[in-house]
């Protein structure tokens, strides 16, 4: 079994933005995701409603990370780009490949799907890992080719958001 420390919140690290409210009825902060949010289950999305974001705000990103994955640059689950400013929830398992979400894009994860990717740490893991969703307010849409990498996508969404909404529920392996 690998003995290591857990890996800190990536956005710990990041300019500080305003923060708003992001709930779910499916997941919730330091909760232990369901089965249909694990790659077991299903790869089913959340459902994640937010508000009180900024009022400049001109589209969204939704993002998934587990910042405790045994590599150097943790693991991408999701990530939802240019999701228009008139939405403001997203219905369980809306983050299925090649869904209709008024335009917006889904990069590749790093399961290598155009989708939401659950869950699913290596088994014998010492600690349960994060998986940290986030609303991005954008102040403008972003220009990011469809085959880019998540790291590329969350690079324009550092120098383009004006607000962020977290939640952070966990998973172990067995």
């Amino acid at each position: 079994m690998l003995d290591r420390p857990q890996s800190p919140n990536p956005y710990d690290f990041l300019p500080s933005v305003p923060k708003f409210s992001v709930t779910s009825a499916d997941i919730a902060d330091g909760e232990t995701l369901a089965p249909p949010q694990t790659a077991q289950g299903g790869n089913v999305s959340p459902q994640l409603s937010w508000s009180g974001f900024p009022a400049e705000t001109a589209a969204f990103a939704i993002t998934c990370f587990d910042p405790d994955a045994p590599t150097a640059s943790g693991w991408w689950h999701w990530m939802l780009l240019n999701l228009p400013v008139e939405v403001t929830e997203l219905e369980t398992g809306a983050g299925v490949a090649g869904a209709n979400l008024g335009g917006a894009v889904q990069l590749r994860n790093d399961m290598g799907e155009y989708s939401f990717g659950g869950a699913a740490p290596p088994p014998g893991e010492p600690f349960a890992h994060r998986y940290i969703f986030a609303v991005h307010a954008l102040k403008q849409k972003l220009d990011v080719p469809v085959d880019a990498s998540c790291a590329v996508g969350g690079f324009n969404i550092t120098f383009n958001v004006i607000g962020r909404g977290l939640i952070t529920p966990i998973y172990q392996g067995s």
